[in-house]
């Protein structure tokens, strides 16, 4: 089994770097947002010259695992060769697992530019264990937009699951503070913010690498989203398991 993760996750890989459009639109457009937006009204500011960065980079780990996810997934359900995959004795795990491993492979590269922009063009600073944190931290914060990601990509289309994960990806970027910092968000904006689960994120990060003090409304709110989209998957992948295969 492990050798066939191996083998899923190099296949993977591989076409990330063949076509690698969706990995290019994940990596420059925050270094661009941070060059247009952070550098000249924050960049001069440490402390919120580091809670962008992390923003920035929480916007495009979002993409990489909430859109491209949804599309890969609904695309691979249209290919005559999935189905037959998930008949070998050796299950689906194997393939999914590939494909998570490529795509956090992936988010983790998405991320250079930003701090490449946040290190040569702001005050931003933190230290190498802060860094780590940061980065552990993104990778445990993609695994509620990547169960979203599973659920879109289960029961919709590819070209349906295009459009449904930007209208998800959008607005949960812009309420739950990355974008913009919470306090310039409107006052309705900002009582829902906690809420959404990309505020929960960015509060974690926020704390491990600006030292903020994390809300703990957006904390809780973060996990029951995890458990439900955990629980959404589930039922969209045995549900389009049972329609195609029983």
């Amino acid at each position: 089994m492990p050798d066939l993760v191996v083998a899923h996750t190099r296949l993977f890989l591989l076409e990330q770097l063949r076509v690698p459009v969706g990995l290019l639109a994940s990596a420059l457009f925050p270094a661009v947002s941070m060059v247009a937006f952070v550098v000249p009204f924050a960049g001069d500011i440490p402390k919120a010259a580091t809670m962008a960065t992390g923003s920035m980079m929480i916007f495009g780990a979002m993409a990489g695992s909430l859109i491209n996810l949804s599309i890969t997934v609904a695309q691979d359900r249209e290919l005559p060769w999935n189905p037959y995959l998930r008949t070998l004795p050796a299950g689906p795990l194997p393939r999914f697992a590939g494909r998570i491993l490529a795509m956090l492979a992936g988010t983790l590269v998405s991320v250079v530019p930003v701090l490449l922009v946040a290190a040569f063009l702001t005050a931003a600073t933190i230290t190498p264990v802060g860094l780590l944190l940061g980065l552990g931290v993104l990778v445990a914060g993609v695994v509620p937009f990547m169960l979203m990601g599973l659920f879109i990509g289960s029961v919709l289309s590819a070209k349906a699951a295009i459009a449904a994960s930007q209208v998800v990806f959008f607005p949960m970027a812009i309420v739950g503070g990355l974008l913009l910092p919470p306090a310039m968000l409107p006052g309705f904006v900002q009582a829902v913010s906690p809420y959404v689960p990309t505020r929960g994120v960015a509060e974690l990060l926020w704390a491990v690498t600006a030292g903020t003090t994390p809300d703990v409304v957006a904390l809780v709110s973060l996990a029951a989203w995890t458990v439900v989209a955990a629980i959404a998957a589930a039922w969209a992948y045995r549900r389009d398991e049972g329609r195609r295969f029983s």
